[in-house]
């Protein structure tokens, strides 16, 4: 069986391994070079055992903030864009309890599972990724939501997942690099677990393995357009000439949907916009953090990959802008400033915004569509969750493709704490 990935950034590259080790052929085909999409200077958090879906009750109280607030992290442009009014309100029907929950249950599995294939990948193929396995405090300033993140641990808790609510003293003493902020802090999850990495590495290392193996990569070329042969998808026409195929698996993260019309679907997905920057460390001990650490209020994350920090953040539905302000850029600086002021930034922070591709619930479309060409299979919609969850939605595709139907529980799968040392 012949397969064709149409996309190269984490998604697509997970599920063409993924494929080639079930024996399959595979074809992956991408308009520009392995991860150089969302995938490219993404957080680099690998978040498996805290994954709240954006789509929260907490969201009807920053709605005001969210329209209004010129700096918040979160920020809403309205447009006159028919698919962004559509995806907006699903999503603000999804912000509610019961959804959540059980948008986290799932995630929380697929999180799971995506872990054990994940490091399943890096022993086969020994990437130098700078993974780490130091952790994760996700950090809060003020005492409501410090309890409202206690009682998504506590549901969390019940699905398998190893977390504790620890107060500012101790997060100083799991991340020293902290105790300039400690003052501000009420508390912050600590998940001892949690792992980081660079994606962009991952990418660049999946795709150099894959060519060595036999898979064909079509890359610098433009999809153009779709042959079908009745209800099947025969090739897709690209500026690189013609790729047929016996099933496709469309993996373009927001770029999804364009292609998805063509063959009559509509896809509920829609570009978060992020950015991130990028600093070299210095050696001075307890400048930078070795933890992962995200600040709740800033919607800003940090990790430490290898002799660098990434601090990445901010959500816009502002559809396809790939400009970066420079008031978003120096957010992110001061963000860092403000938690780790031993960080002093260097002339190029390599500023980079990347569109992810969000569904309203926060789940992601993985499998067949009902309304759409018979071989065709979606693999698309990870919001910020693409690097925690590609190997295990690829790892679903997989087995929908093959006629696999694999039942696993989120509590068997999710591994028991490691030790809060590097790895």
């Amino acid at each position: 069986m012949h397969v064709c990935v149409l996309g190269a950034g984490i998604v697509g590259l997970a599920t063409a391994y993924v494929l080639h080790q079930q024996g399959l052929e595979v074809t992956v085909v991408d308009r520009a070079t392995p991860g150089a999409g969302a995938s490219g200077g993404n957080g680099a958090q690998l978040s498996y055992s805290y994954v709240q879906p954006l789509a929260d009750p907490g969201i009807w109280r920053q709605l005001p903030k969210l329209l209004l607030s010129a700096d918040s992290p979160l920020k809403l442009q309205p447009q006159w864009d028919l698919q962004q009014w559509r995806w907006g309100l699903a999503f603000l029907r999804a912000c509610n309890a019961r959804t959540s929950a059980n948008s986290t249950a799932q995630l929380l599995q697929l999180a799971a599972r995506s872990r054990v294939g994940f490091e399943a990948m890096l022993q086969d193929l020994a990437l130098d990724c700078d993974f780490s396995r130091t952790g994760k405090l996700v950090v809060y300033t003020s005492a409501d939501a410090l309890a409202a993140a206690g009682r998504q641990v506590a549901l969390q808790r019940r699905l398998g997942s190893v977390q504790e609510l620890v107060s500012p003293q101790r997060c100083v003493e799991l991340e020293p690099a902290l105790q300039h902020y400690q003052a501000r802090m009420a508390g912050a999850v600590y998940t001892p677990d949690e792992c980081a990495a660079d994606c962009l590495k991952i990418c660049a290392g999946l795709h150099a393995a894959l060519l060595a193996r036999g898979v064909r990569f079509v890359l610098g070329a433009e999809v153009q357009g779709v042959a079908r042969q009745g209800t099947r998808m025969d090739a897709v026409q690209t500026t690189a000439g013609r790729v047929q195929a016996d099933q496709f698996v469309l993996a373009l993260g927001s770029a999804s949907p364009a292609l998805a019309q063509q063959l009559g679907l509509r896809l509920p997905v829609y570009p978060l916009k992020g950015y991130s920057i990028t600093l070299e460390i210095a050696d001075a001990p307890h400048t930078a953090p070795r933890v992962s650490v995200t600040d709740a209020a800033r919607k800003v994350v940090f990790a430490r990959i290898g002799s660098r920090l990434r601090v990445a953040g901010m959500a816009e539905l502002v559809g396809q802008d790939s400009r970066i302000p420079p008031a978003r850029i120096q957010s992110l600086q001061d963000s860092t400033h403000a938690l780790f002021p031993g960080c002093v930034p260097g002339a190029d922070v390599q500023p980079w915004t990347g569109m992810r591709p969000a569904t309203p619930t926060g789940l992601p479309l993985v499998g067949r569509q009902a309304r759409g060409p018979e071989n065709l299979l979606l693999n698309t919609g990870h919001g910020a969750l693409g690097l925690t969850l590609a190997f295990g939605t690829a790892q679903q595709l997989a087995d929908g493709l093959l006629g696999r139907d694999v039942l696993r529980s989120a509590a068997a799968l999710l591994p028991r704490p490691a030790a809060h040392t590097a790895s």
